[in-house]
């Protein structure tokens, strides 16, 4: 009788094993602890521990630390939130221009990069070091894709993305610090359904360092360029009602830094938006482009103002966008469409 115990108790223990690793007591979140004192001391390691799909947020709670991970997000309904913004920092170093000498395609580019849905991030510091790394103005490496010289030089100030989403349709972006210090920090790119909403962040780059691809709204948000010729992009090409909004935002950047500009159909919305003193006197602005572009200019603009002299490319426009819309409806509903409520 005593061994048939033993046997009972060394099954129990072992179906006990499995199921700890992938299910999440109601109210209680996994947590992530680089020292040791959580469930899992990486987070790829926490979110590989979940099943692919859940009916309910699963909510990874990650201490303070310095994470040094390239991490991937290829599940629905999940929650990734720090202990404290400024202290809990998921960062990794890469150039876009030297991972493609070797891959096909943009999957593994970014610090974070996305294929799930419903996915939340709050209190995070998301940043992709290779800039702020390699202060040498360009470096050469070795480059399979160049069938000529095998080599590439990668730019200090090239593409470097914090975050890179793919087939992902609803991001919530929540007090977050996302930075590179060169191009395309911030790429949501899903321009046939994309939804993505920002809320009180700080995003920071070279060219483009915020540029969504579909539906995006960002409030609360302030955008710092290092370099390049603009801060903000917005592909909506795949939609006439596609659209970038930016309500109660603020920009600073270096000497003569340029707001924005694209070169796919774009329509931009900077409402109550905030500018500085240097900001270059110059309009978000079309690029020379190959493409024909179907709906023309569509850049509006409500109540924003910049210190020191004024320029009138601002002036408010909003009678000129499509359906004239009072300034108090635009909000995230509103962009969306009433297909979803990012605070809920």
């Amino acid at each position: 009788m005593r061994y048939a115990a033993i046997i009972v108790l060394l099954f129990i223990g072992h179906l006990s094993i499995p199921q700890r690793a992938i299910s999440q007591p109601t109210g209680h979140p996994i947590v992530v602890d680089a020292s040791g004192h959580g469930d899992f001391t990486t987070v790829q390691a926490a979110l590989n521990s979940l099943a692919a799909d859940s009916a309910a947020p699963r909510h990874i709670l990650i201490r303070n630390g310095v994470y040094n991970e390239k991490i991937f997000i290829e599940k629905n309904n999940i929650l990734l939130e720090g202990e404290e913004r400024e202290k809990t920092v998921l960062t990794f170093s890469l150039a876009r221009d030297a991972w493609r000498c070797e891959h096909k395609d943009d999957w593994g580019v970014a610090t974070l990069n996305l294929r799930g849905s419903d996915i939340t991030l709050r209190n995070l510091t998301i940043c992709n070091s290779y800039g702020f790394d390699n202060m040498a103005a360009a470096t050469t490496v070795p480059c399979a894709a160049d069938s000529v010289t095998h080599e590439k030089v990668v730019s200090r100030q090239g593409h470097q993305m914090a975050l890179r989403s793919f087939q992902t349709t609803r991001l919530s972006v929540i007090n977050c610090i996302l930075k590179a210090f060169g191009g395309d920090t911030v790429s949501p790119w899903n321009v046939g359904a994309g939804m993505f909403y920002f809320a009180d962040c700080i995003m920071e780059g070279g060219v483009d360092f915020y540029c969504p691809r579909g539906w995006a709204y960002a409030e609360r948000c302030s955008f710092q360029a290092d370099n390049g010729p603009a801060c903000i992009w917005h592909d909506g090409s795949a939609d006439p009602d596609s659209k970038t909004v930016l309500k109660d935002c603020t920009f600073s950047g270096y000497d003569g830094f340029k707001l924005g500009r694209y070169h796919h159909d774009a329509q931009f919305y900077l409402i109550h938006c905030r500018f500085g003193e240097n900001m270059a006197d110059q309009d978000i602005y079309m690029v020379p482009t190959a493409e024909t572009l179907k709906w023309g200019h569509r850049v509006y603009y409500y109540d924003c103002e910049k210190k020191g002299r004024a320029y009138s490319w601002y002036a408010n426009n909003l009678d000129r966008a499509p359906g004239s819309p009072d300034p108090h409806s635009i909000d995230a509903g509103w962009v969306f469409r009433g297909k979803w409520d990012p605070a809920k």
